[in-house]
């Protein structure tokens, strides 16, 4: 788009809404984070200041929208609507349904008629995830375990999103499909190349099918052509359904690293192709790989579509400053691709209230927790200072923050070593901890591990119940805040434990001016966390 001018990027949002079936049980993501009871959640989502939010008016669930819609349309905030996201529908069909896709139809025209307003729609969330998750490897209904199937429901989610979006049109004819996808790259070890270059055509397989590209010259055709066409592909290929916005949802273990030395791993980790043996692993933890980063992961989809593109989720289920530190990639690694000319519209902030069990592909019910933008384990819920990133990058304003200060972990040799190593000096402010107790220890561990600058002053060297003595320390280190370790128990607290009060601290200190007194903590017991008086 050199010389042409593009629209300036916006931040959008998204809420976790996954109801995915595993046997006879579904695991819905919006009962399990209280979003279907709380109305006010709209308006914390406007209050982000964001332009557009993905959100769902689910096929698998009864109406309950009407308010939410109206709320977000009077904030300002216009509705991405999805209608599968990662489900295989209601009781009574499934993936592998043929009649499906006129079924999702059925569902896609009753919910444009009842919102008519509404122009940009997502019918179907990742469908080569999704078929991949449900029909090749089994871990969602209908737990199917081969490539057969697996075309099939690639196919059939493709078809659906056609047929959709004709009855969206008819109903609203300047309506825009906003197709979301995973992005991964893939690499492997010499011996099992061919299965690399095999996935790395393969993953673009749902956008290929939707944009009429499936024929006799396609990379995979002499692998899966027969099968493609006899699923129903050919309807695709004569009247496509090119997306208006490719989407991109792109994680931190999405780039993938196929590794044919098995011996080096754990049996449970052991898979492969029916030809080889090997362990499909995160590229992220391999020394000579990486992330491949979102910048030229844009530019890879620019440049084999000609169409806009944005990232349409991002999200690292990991400490607060990480995640902070991936939102911030990604939001500069869009500006990057549109300096090069790539059409990049958006930059979406995923999981507006966390998500639950994404650990275990939601295949069980461990109860294991990711905060968001917002946290819900309290009520109401509370902003993370990912909301306050959001608020700034959406009014074009600078954010900073002293843990932001460094590289995050998966630019460090801990990704692969598992160790962390020593940091430059910082000029940035310290966290400053006092005590020499077992959790002020913990705490200098985890700051450590998390790569953050802290100084540490043992109670010996200064006494804590003198505000004079508190006060000169502060003066001399010049921390963003200070925790006084007052915890009187020699038992070792919990990992997660301690990474959630160093969370908290982030949360509550992420508004303040960093020239201005520190927040000064008082901790006296391994979950309680107090403001010094």
């Amino acid at each position: 788009m050199t010389g042409v001018q593009m629209p300036p990027l916006e931040l959008w949002a998204g809420v976790e809404c996954t109801v995915n079936r595993v046997g006879d049980r579904w695991f819905d993501q919006l009962e399990r984070t209280g979003h279907v009871r709380r109305l006010s959640d709209c308006d914390r989502i406007a209050d982000l200041g964001v332009s557009r939010v993905r959100y769902p008016v689910l096929w698998e669930r009864p109406p309950w929208h009407d308010d939410r819609l109206e709320r977000l349309r009077d904030r300002g905030v216009a509705p991405i609507v999805g209608l599968m996201h990662h489900g295989s529908g209601p009781d009574g069909t499934s993936l592998l349904d043929p009649l499906m896709p006129e079924k999702l139809a059925v569902h896609a025209r009753s919910v444009a008629e009842r919102y008519p307003w509404v122009r940009d729609w997502t019918p179907v969330n990742e469908p080569l995830t999704t078929a991949r998750f449900s029909a090749l490897y089994g871990h969602w209904y209908p737990h199917h375990h081969s490539t057969q199937s697996f075309l099939v429901a690639l196919v059939n989610q493709c078809r659906a999103i056609q047929c959709a979006m004709r009855a969206i049109r008819e109903v609203i004819p300047e309506a825009q499909l906003v197709q979301t996808e995973d992005f991964a790259t893939i690499n492997a070890s010499p011996a099992i190349a061919y299965q690399a270059e095999y996935e790395s055509e393969r993953r673009w397989l749902s956008l290929d099918l939707l944009t009429g590209r499936f024929d006799e010259n396609h990379a995979l055709w002499a692998d899966h052509g027969d099968d493609i066409m006899s699923a129903g592909a050919a309807a695709l290929t004569e009247y496509p359904c090119s997306p208006d916005i490719f989407g991109f949802n792109y994680y931190l273990t999405s780039d993938r690293f196929l590794d044919d030395r098995i011996e080096h791993y754990p049996r449970a980790q052991h898979g492969g192709n029916g030809r080889a043996a090997y362990v499909d692993t995160s590229a992220v933890r391999h020394e000579n790989l990486g992330v491949y980063g979102h910048e030229q992961l844009l530019v890879d989809a620019w440049e084999r579509y000609r169409r806009p593109v944005a990232i349409t989720e991002t999200h690292a289920g990991a400490t607060r400053e990480e995640q902070m530190r991936w939102v911030l990639e990604a939001w500069h690694g869009a500006h990057a691709a549109r300096a090069r000319g790539v059409d990049v519209r958006a930059v979406t902030l995923w999981s507006v209230f966390g998500a639950y069990d994404w650990t275990s592909l939601v295949t069980r019910n461990d109860g294991i927790y990711e905060p968001g933008l917002y946290d819900v384990r309290s009520d109401p819920p509370q902003s993370t200072a990912l909301a306050e990133l959001a608020k700034a990058l959406s009014n074009g304003g600078a954010f900073d923050h002293p843990v932001l200060a460094g590289p995050p972990w998966w630019r460090r040799s801990l990704r692969y070593t598992g160790k962390p190593e020593p940091h430059a000096t910082s000029q940035r402010q310290p966290l400053l901890l006092i005590g020499g107790g077992v959790l002020a220890n913990a705490l200098a561990r985890a700051c450590e591990i998390r790569g953050l600058v802290y100084h540490r002053v043992p109670c010996e060297e200064l006494d804590v119940t003198s505000v004079k003595a508190v006060d000169k320390a502060i003066a001399q280190h010049a921390p963003w805040a200070v925790i006084i370790d007052t915890y009187d128990n020699a038992a070792e607290p919990a990992t997660a434990s301690v990474n959630a009060c160093l969370d908290a601290i982030i949360d509550e200190t992420t508004p303040h001016r960093y020239g201005s007194p520190p927040v000064v903590y008082q901790i006296a017991a391994e979950v309680a966390l107090r403001r010094a008086s």
